[in-house]
């Protein structure tokens, strides 16, 4: 028998790589001499690169670099096959996890330690460019990240505008003459999973500007503020992102790298199964387990479980799906591609305790799970 364990990470219980050890170590005390494939996965979010790294046996780097409030921050990307391809969290270097609540202000925070991620990467012969854009701080569009590669944002008076949303206004000409020469020849894919565009009731700052901090009167200012960026970036690099699908992911991180580097915009899933190999694994398999912290209605839009379930599909493999809970609406992943749908939780309990017994309880459901396959392949 072989098994593809493909899970997402629970949150706040287990990373991805956790989850497939307490599957396998399930399976394994009902069918010991299972095949069992372990793939952590990632939607693109949080725990992109240790999902990747863990499942392609590649390695952390750890780099120092601009976080969002300017000060020096603890960094790392990782490095997958064999060095060529790096894989990069903008939360990183720009998450919101970075920012204390009481001093959350878009209208600062800014990208540059994400830039400088990315250099080096580059330095380190990185030919490829994976990049998660879930979690940012920020709503600079990407000016702070431009600024680290080595581009000018200038002001009237040709020095450099100030990082974060706020320093927008400002700008009056954009040169990209020194940014680094190895960009241009670098792929890059932006994993991005909404599809809001940069400006407008449903752009960056209006829709995502409150939870990293912005008041009614500081959405105005990023959005007039953005669309200023845009508007000197249609001029002086001869592109468009004001309304481009996804451009407005990350505080508009996906329109400054569709504007400034070799970058296209794709969702986290579907990056994640094919640097894994997923596909190739599935076809010859007999069960793929999939599973995240919840599986509600919103699980069908390109979440972890419906996306390998729908690789599995297309080879006939039956799919169950495990969960830390289970939501609202969550019988529509049944027509996605899942099977079955359980919860870990074996009973009433507190959130903490859910939590903090997420691997054990995973393990338990995970036997039962292959004890009721291995009964009804003894009949």
């Amino acid at each position: 028998m072989k098994i593809v364990v493909a899970p997402d990470s629970f949150k706040e219980s287990l990373t991805a790589s956790e989850a497939a050890d307490a599957v396998e170590e399930g399976f394994r005390q009902v069918f010991p001499e299972a095949e069992i494939v372990k793939l952590p996965m990632s939607d693109g979010g949080e725990g992109l690169v240790h999902s990747l790294v863990s499942a392609l046996d590649g390695e952390i780097v750890k780099k120092k670099v601009t976080g969002p409030l300017g000060g020096k921050v603890e960094s790392f990307y990782g490095l997958i096959h064999e060095g060529k391809t790096a894989v990069i969290e903008m939360a990183a270097a720009a998450g919101l996890h970075l920012v204390p609540a009481e001093k959350r202000n878009p209208l600062k925070t800014t990208t540059y330690g994400v830039g400088e991620l990315i250099l080096a990467a580059i330095k380190k012969g990185a030919e490829r460019i994976i990049l998660g854009l879930g979690g940012s701080a920020t709503n600079d569009g990407g000016a702070g990240l431009a600024q680290a590669l080595g581009a000018r944002l200038l002001d009237k008076d040709g020095n450099d505008i100030e990082f974060g949303g706020g320093g927008l206004s400002a700008l009056s000409a954009i040169h990209t003459e020194g940014m680094h020469p190895r960009l241009s020849r670098v792929k890059i894919v932006a994993a991005c999973d909404v599809t809001n565009p940069l400006l407008g009731a449903e752009g960056a700052s209006t829709v995502f500007g409150p939870q990293k901090g912005a008041t009614p009167e500081m959405i105005e200012i990023l959005e007039r503020n953005l669309a200023h960026f845009a508007k000197i970036i249609e001029r002086d690099l001869g592109k468009r992102v004001h309304d481009i699908p996804g451009a407005g992911a990350a505080g508009g991180l996906g329109a400054g790298l569709l504007a400034f580097l070799p970058c296209s915009l794709r969702k986290g899933i579907e990056i994640v199964m094919e640097a894994s190999g997923l596909e190739k694994e599935v076809r010859d398999a007999d069960l793929l387990i999939t599973g995240e912290g919840k599986i509600d209605s919103q699980t069908v839009f390109g979440k972890t479980p419906a996306g390998v379930a729908g690789a599995a599909k297309k080879y006939g493999v039956p799919v169950i799906a495990v969960a830390g809970s289970l939501g609202s609406g969550y019988e529509r992943v049944y027509q996605h591609g899942i099977d079955a749908v359980f919860s870990i939780a074996p009973g009433i309990c507190t959130l903490e305790e859910a939590l903090r017994n997420g691997y054990t309880n995973l393990v338990h459901l995970s036997v039962n799970i292959a004890a009721v396959i291995k009964a009804f392949l003894q009949k």
